[in-house]
């Protein structure tokens, strides 16, 4: 995780990067994973969301894949107040 955020800041200055965990899910063997309070489950889902202009975002997906799998990558455009 470390690594790309480094790669989002240092190379591409993107405007901003948040991750989120989730507290349950469940993937495409449809296994259900969740946290509880006796215990953290590693295998809970993971979200990194950043944001920035068109042609930055465009320019980072291809370094993006070369850790998570096309399949796991969503895109949107937004409105930001972004100078």
């Amino acid at each position: 995780m470390e690594e790309i955020f480094r790669m989002l800041h240092d190379q591409y200055k993107v405007h901003g990067v948040t991750a989120f965990r989730g507290i349950a899910g469940f993937g495409s063997k449809g296994v259900v994973r969740a946290d509880d309070i006796l215990r953290l489950n590693v295998h809970l889902p993971l979200v990194l969301e950043f944001f920035d202009k068109p042609e930055t975002v465009d320019a980072v997906l291809p370094r993006l894949q070369e850790w998570v799998p096309a399949n796991h990558i969503l895109r949107w455009e937004a409105e930001c107040g972004c100078p």
